[in-house]
């Protein structure tokens, strides 16, 4: 067997007799064309909302509550899918995203919250693990539709017009400092310091 693995080692690290320099350089280019547009594809296949539904532990708890919130039915037709709010737009801090998320899959593998149950113990920490994340990045998801800019406060009811005039248009807050709950249900807040 180590014979074997000394013989590939050889092969590999020798310079290739049969192919010329062209036609390897070619066929790495092609690899990594084929190898870069199959990572982008599987990227590209976990971010819907099908693929986000396709476990029953989210289909039947968040993406329910979802369904029942304006960022899903509203006057202008706009809808937000889990991946508008929970994966950011920009490539670097989608991959970082991602990256994070393979600990949600660990989570899938070994059961964690595969019952309602299991899922309600355990929501105000997934909650708060998301609302620092947000808080992290300044509300990012949100301001990919939701731009401080572009808002009319003359439009918006007076409680909320004073509320972003005095702390999201100058930067004092973000947005899920003061919008917790607003496309899913609150966890049991009562163990929260500040909410009691």
């Amino acid at each position: 067997m180590f014979t074997k693995i000394k013989q590939y080692w050889r092969v590999v690290r020798s310079p290739s007799g049969y192919f010329s320099l062209g036609f390897l350089t070619l066929g790495g280019f092609l690899a990594g064309v084929m190898f870069w547009g199959g990572f982008n594809t599987a990227l590209e296949a976990t971010n819907t909302e099908e693929f986000c539904t396709s476990c029953h532990e989210m289909r039947n708890n968040v993406f329910e509550e979802l369904k029942q919130t304006v960022h899903y039915t509203n006057a202008s037709g706009v809808r937000a899918t889990c991946p508008d709010c929970h994966v950011p737009h920009k490539w670097t801090d989608k991959i970082a995203r991602k990256m994070q998320a393979s600990k949600e899959v660990w989570g899938k593998i070994f059961g964690t919250i595969s019952t309602r149950e299991k899922f309600l113990d355990k929501r105000l920490t997934l909650a708060q693990h998301e609302w620092h994340r947000l808080k992290a990045n300044n509300s990012l998801e949100c301001r990919n539709c939701h731009s401080p800019d572009s808002m009319d406060i003359t439009q918006q009811s007076p409680r909320a017009a004073e509320a972003h005039e005095t702390f999201l248009i100058p930067g004092r807050k973000t947005c899920i400092d003061c919008h917790k709950g607003i496309a899913h249900e609150l966890p049991d807040m009562s163990t929260v310091p500040e909410w009691n």
